[in-house]
């Protein structure tokens, strides 16, 4: 399958490529903009199908998997699932093109798993240059909060690794209950959080999210700086990259979030690179009054045996509401 790519590029007029999460947050644009019944706009849309019918995978892909041929039925869109063979490959591409040409529509295409290759990055346009990982960070955060603190961790190795510190520290293997990992709805972290500081004024709320869901739903910067109250506080650990999906670059080197935040409406912000900025900026956004951010820049990477969450999604929520009723 190494040439459908560029089979794939020279035959479209527009190729997205996403998995079934970019689905969900792509279904206003593509039913309100590339439909027939709109703009009528061909494009390819390849999908990968995580959490696919007796395929394992996280609980987070479970149900989306599921659902996902269901969905593609209900946009009313022509698609279907991409071989795992070249020429099968090719010819259902040429297919799918010269349907897009004719009737001017998007064509969907899901790709289940093992059907690609992995692939290693060819270039990194951001290569580390800083101290600590992402999971040493974390340690470095998570450590030196106020013991009122609660923390809404973002999708992906960042929830992972807080987990596996929580189990470290104090021995549970479960639901921690301090902490609600976000294994889903990438980029709604902060939105959770914001929420969350309203509702528990007595507690410090801290948002543990990532440079890649920040930007992906930046407008929520906006909301938690205008309406962030003075418990909410915002660490962005920032390598510059998708780190939990493969290493993208988000581009996030060509500016600074803290900067964006601060004309967002926050009241501080702060940037920590090293084990004592860290430390110094913690007891900074326990000390500051919100909404506050300290950004974290890391290197990228994590450990090859870093383990998962024992608990589910639901006994993770219920020990965590446990925690927030608590006085």
């Amino acid at each position: 399958m190494d040439s459908l790519l560029d089979t794939t590029s020279a035959l479209a007029r527009f190729l997205l490529f996403i998995c079934n999460s970019g689905l969900g947050n792509t279904l206003n644009p593509i039913m309100s903009l590339m439909h027939p019944k709109v703009y009528s706009i061909p494009m390819l849309m390849m999908v990968g199908w995580r959490g696919e019918p007796g395929v394992k995978d996280e609980p987070q892909h479970t149900f989306m998997g599921a659902c996902q041929a269901e969905i593609m039925d209900a946009m009313k869109v022509k698609w279907a699932a991409l071989p795992d063979n070249q020429d099968d490959a090719d010819r259902m591409i040429a297919e799918a093109v010269e349907y897009m040409n004719k009737d001017k529509a998007p064509f969907g295409m899901t790709i289940s798993k093992g059907i690609f290759e992995k692939y290693k990055l060819q270039s990194d346009p951001c290569p580390d240059s800083h101290v600590l990982t992402r999971e040493e960070a974390i340690i470095k955060v998570a450590s030196g909060l106020s013991d009122n603190s609660m923390c809404i961790s973002t999708t992906g190795m960042p929830s992972r690794e807080l987990y596996e510190y929580r189990v470290a520290k104090h021995g549970v293997e479960g639901a921690t209950g301090r902490d609600f990992m976000c294994v889903g709805n990438m980029g709604h972290c902060s939105s959770i959080a914001l929420g969350l500081a309203h509702s528990r004024p007595n507690k410090q709320v801290v948002c543990m999210d990532g440079d890649g869901s920040v930007i992906m739903h930046m407008g929520a910067m906006v909301t938690n700086g205008v309406h962030g109250s003075s418990n909410f506080k915002h660490v962005v650990l920032n390598n510059n990259a998708h780190d939990s999906v493969g290493g993208q670059p988000t581009y996030s080197q060509n500016f600074d979030l803290a900067e964006i935040a601060a004309a967002a409406g926050y009241k501080a912000t702060r940037t920590a690179s090293t084990p004592e900025d860290i430390e110094a900026g913690v007891q900074w956004l326990n000390n500051t009054e919100g909404p506050a951010m300290l950004q974290v820049m890391i290197n990228k990477g994590a450990r090859g045996d870093l383990g998962r969450p024992k608990a589910t999604p639901i006994e993770t929520k219920d020990k965590f509401m446990e925690y927030c009723a608590a006085e």
